[in-house]
């Protein structure tokens, strides 16, 4: 059990070591928004994870149908999820557009946990998740204080990446659910991912134009689609069977410590000492999770859980 543990760990990390590289590859698309970037990265992406799951999605289709309330919010949320994601990182900056996304994220997975499944959160979480988000808390300041002329720019940015981070905890908290109901790894995640893919479809016909317009752009959106969002989502999937989404979704605090020091090394961003602080301490939280307990969890009768039912919005 440790040992499984540990690899889920592991493939969430280089998860968002992937991940943490979208927000400098799509400096290199300059003519494409924001939008487009999204729509293509998870878009395609997530097309690609319903295509090679189509025999577990055949053989699951009566236990997804039993649970699309939950299938269409995790669709929702991913379609989302990427279109305030990059927007965020468009009007705040690569790090603090990253950091305050992905530190939200488990904010939110811990509520949704908490109440909607009853699991008391365990105060190892509690303590990585509150050194992850005063970190960030530290990154974003130190973007405000250097940069106070773009201050309205910055804070919606911060909204974006608000919105980010509660979207991609629901759709972490969607796919590991329908695991939780007896389907398997690769039909949660198709399913989950593929109708997402399919929203932002029309999303990538309207803005798309540039991502073509240029071989350098193409190889932008063909590198972020394969590699951070269709492998990086296939390790994501194997980790998140294996621990909580609220254990998930704060290892993905890497992430925006990752993308920081990227755009600082590559696209030119600079980070203040408080930022560098911010930086360090998100690396605490995550060395208190590798070493932490699970949570503990209270187990909700089968009949409770399928009787549950989300409102989409």
């Amino acid at each position: 059990m440790r040992r499984q543990r540990l690899l889920a760990i592991g493939a969430i990390t280089f998860t968002s070591i992937l991940w943490g590289t979208t927000g400098t590859a799509a400096t290199f698309a300059h003519d494409a928004g924001p939008l487009a970037i999204g729509a293509a990265a998870l878009g395609v992406g997530g097309i690609l994870q319903a295509f090679v799951a189509v025999p577990s999605l055949l053989s699951s289709r009566g236990q997804l149908r039993a649970n699309l309330p939950v299938v269409a919010l995790g669709a929702f949320a991913v379609a989302i999820y990427p279109l305030a994601f990059y927007s965020s990182m468009h009007l705040a900056g690569v790090a603090l557009g990253s950091v305050v996304s992905l530190a939200s994220a488990p904010l939110a997975s811990g509520v949704l946990e908490r109440f909607v499944q009853r699991t008391p959160l365990s105060r190892w979480w509690l303590l990585a998740a509150g050194l992850g988000v005063t970190g960030s808390i530290l990154l974003c300041l130190s973007k405000m204080v250097r940069d106070p002329s773009d201050a309205g720019a910055t804070l919606a940015g911060i909204a974006l990446g608000l919105l980010a981070g509660i979207t991609y905890a629901t759709y972490s908290w969607c796919a590991q659910r329908l695991m939780s109901q007896g389907i398997s790894r690769a039909a949660s995640m198709g399913a989950v991912f593929g109708t997402g893919g399919v929203l932002l479809m029309p999303v990538l016909l309207l803005t798309g134009a540039p991502l073509i317009a240029s071989s350098q752009a193409f190889t932008v959106a063909a590198y972020m689609a394969l590699v951070p969002m269709f492998l990086g989502y296939l390790l994501f999937g194997y980790g998140l069977a294996r621990i909580p989404a609220s254990t998930a979704t704060t290892i993905t605090l890497s992430e925006p410590a990752i993308a920081a020091i990227l755009a600082v090394a590559i696209v030119g961003e600079r980070l203040s000492v408080m930022g560098w602080t911010g930086l360090c301490i998100i690396s605490g939280a995550l060395a208190v999770l590798a070493i932490a307990p699970t949570n503990t969890r209270t187990l909700v009768p089968r009949a409770s859980i399928q009787n549950t039912r989300l409102p989409v919005g």
